[in-house]
């Protein structure tokens, strides 16, 4: 990889918490509060106790803890092989979540944790939406 692609890849990745805000508030939007969203109003409740009873305990919670990373193919040019990638897709279990939760059977914990993997995989394609419009291969 030559200066200019060096320089092209760390330009993208200064861009990428921006991005990944745009995009989780997008998807978000779309998956859960959309006209048909992925999870019932009451999973989402259970979903955001989750997140609240982590952080209260010292944790990160669920929201906001997938992490995207910028990865370029070993041929051509950065601007031909970057792509974004989910390094971290969150996830709940009866574990995590310590007391507190009474309502998380094996089936909602299976519900949440796709849901929580569309929504990453959801964050990813609108970052790579972005990534091509600012390396105009759109």
């Amino acid at each position: 990889m030559d200066e200019a692609d060096r320089q092209l890849v760390h330009e993208v990745r200064s861009q990428l918490d921006a991005w990944t805000t745009g995009a989780r508030d997008e998807a978000y939007t779309d998956l859960f509060e959309g006209d048909d969203p992925i999870l019932s109003t009451e999973e989402l409740r259970l979903l955001d106790a989750v997140d609240s009873l982590l952080e209260r305990h010292g944790g990160d919670g669920v929201w906001g803890t997938d992490q995207y990373g910028v990865f370029t193919d070993a041929g051509g040019s950065a601007a031909d092989s970057l792509g974004v990638v989910c390094v971290y897709h969150p996830q709940v279990t009866r574990d995590s979540v310590l007391r507190g939760v009474d309502d998380l059977d094996d089936d909602t914990e299976e519900r949440i944790n796709a849901a929580l993997w569309t929504y990453a995989e959801r964050v990813t394609d609108l970052i790579e939406r972005e990534l091509d419009a600012y390396l105009g291969r759109e």
